[in-house]
């Protein structure tokens, strides 16, 4: 596994600073800012006009439009209230969340979950990316500029060239990047929620039938799963410059109402816009974010290709910033920013797949976002045990030493997340071709099969998280204990 290295001193590349940092802790000279700073990151990065999308996800479980807003506001805050407290762990060890993750794992057991993570971060990658593609095809379309692939592929090479530059300049290039796309993010969105609020019907709204408690369920897991649990194992990247002063409260606090606020707003008003028009709704499931455009007036279009293109740019910059730390963390032996470009070729191959060969994206997205969400949540769920039982800070050496204090592999962890996925996929189903053997616990434990109630409640992220949690905790708190009192 990687050792720490020396971090060389930051270098300029037209006229912005090229972090030299990789996966080592972060020197006390280096730490910088306070908890409020976190806001912008996590701010930009969810604040995509794709949240006015999950209105009609959420209501696509057969609920009103109350219920949807009530599980959808209910899963996004809790969400990224797990961002909040993983956040915790990087002011306390001011190195990457997935060197941090190795106290809980072992220096060596730790690439189970360095492996998730980074399966998770390079597809999200690739979703982002590719709705920004078809965002901009549509939006030319309507323009009359042509719709064809050769506008798609100017539009994709335009998008992963700033999200490339940005995640290898680093760390203090994405915080400023991520500031001002924050301001002019919500000024367009603004702007969008103004054009198009005559277009709900509150009649439309409130005759939304209500739907099953199974259904309000498979609603809040799915803003769970879709808006921070995504975030969990990128959240300490972010915060480990801060002093180790730095307030914990406003870390946490600062983290989640950054990352929160904006999908709130987004829900609030996505979910009335689609409950008024199950046309808009339908076209949604293959391109999010184009269809917000066909109940757009012609002459802001432009506008909101830049707002489209800005929020979901916010995000994907993250992603490749943290993945490319996240490779690191596995052992391969090049500079950060190398590894942030090669992560960008991945993210390219990705894209090509969704926007060209996938016949639905709607489908593919819920897939990828279940078949990943149930082993993360199981992770995150140790993870977080881990945090709460520590008193003391990291011990900073044993984190790249298989022999130190952290040992090579705890299997009890190992464990958890085996038996948290196993029981998770056991309980979730997803309908994309080739998923069909998920749910093969419903049928057993009585709860009506893959074709029952239960079906897409998906229960298994709420499973996996509580097995991680409650396993570790019970099973780990000893070992804490003695790791703490050696030291």
């Amino acid at each position: 596994m990687s050792t720490t290295t020396p971090a060389s001193p930051p270098t300029q590349a037209g006229g912005f600073t090229l972090e030299t940092n990789g996966i080592n802790v972060i020197t006390e000279a280096e730490r910088k800012g306070s908890p409020k700073d976190l806001f912008w990151p996590w701010c930009a990065a969810n604040v995509s006009v794709f949240g006015l999308s999950y209105g009609a996800y959420f209501l696509g479980f057969g609920i009103s439009a109350v219920q949807a807003l009530v599980a959808g506001l209910i899963g996004t805050v809790l969400s990224f209230l797990l961002v909040g407290f993983a956040s915790l762990a990087g002011k306390r060890g001011s190195a990457p969340t997935m060197i941090l993750t190795r106290s809980s794992f072992g220096v060596r057991g730790g690439a189970l979950p360095t492996a998730l993570s980074y399966i998770l971060l390079v597809g999200w990658e690739i979703i982002l990316v590719a709705l920004a593609t078809l965002a901009v095809a549509t939006v030319a379309a309507r323009l009359g500029w042509g719709s064809g692939d050769g506008l798609k592929i100017v539009a994709f090479l335009v998008v992963i060239a700033i999200v490339m530059a940005a995640g290898m300049l680093g760390f203090d290039v994405i915080m400023k990047v991520q500031t001002w796309i924050t301001y002019a993010t919500v000024v367009l969105t603004v702007g969008y929620v103004v054009l198009t609020w005559d277009h709900i019907s509150w009649s439309a709204v409130s005759a939304v039938p209500s739907g099953s408690l199974q259904g309000v369920l498979g609603a809040l897991v799915l803003g769970i799963t879709a808006f921070g649990l995504g975030w969990v194992n990128s959240a300490a990247d972010y915060s480990r410059y801060l002093p180790r002063s730095a307030s914990g409260a406003g870390v946490v606090g600062w983290t989640t109402f950054g990352a929160s606020v904006a999908p709130i707003l987004l829900v609030l008003f996505g979910v009335p816009l689609a409950a008024s028009d199950p046309d808009l709704s339908a076209k949604i499931g293959s391109d999010p974010i184009g269809a917000l455009t066909t109940i757009l007036p012609t002459w802001y279009l432009i506008p909101f290709a830049i707002v489209a293109i800005l929020g979901l740019v916010g995000g994907a910059v993250l992603d490749i910033y943290s993945s490319g730390l996240t490779l690191l963390t596995l052992g391969l032996k090049i500079p950060r920013w190398s590894a942030a470009g090669l992560d960008g070729v991945i993210c390219i191959l990705g894209t090509v797949y969704v926007v060209w060969i996938a016949e639905n994206f709607l489908w593919t997205f819920m897939a990828f976002l279940i078949v990943v969400g149930v082993p993360v949540a199981a992770w995150c769920g140790v993870f977080l045990a881990d945090l709460a039982l520590r008193h003391q800070a990291y011990d900073e050496t044993a984190l790249y030493d298989p022999r130190g204090r952290y040992g090579s592999v705890n299997w009890v962890s190992i464990a958890l997340v085996l038996v948290g996925t196993f029981l998770g996929w056991g309980l979730v189903t997803n309908a994309t071709e080739g998923f069909g053997w998920l749910g093969y616990l419903l049928d057993p434990i009585g709860l009506g099969g893959r074709e029952g109630g239960w079906a897409y409640a998906n229960l298994g992220v709420l499973v996996a998280i509580v097995v991680g949690f409650a396993g570790y905790y019970l099973l780990c708190a000893g070992r804490v204990r003695r790791q703490e009192s050696a030291a």
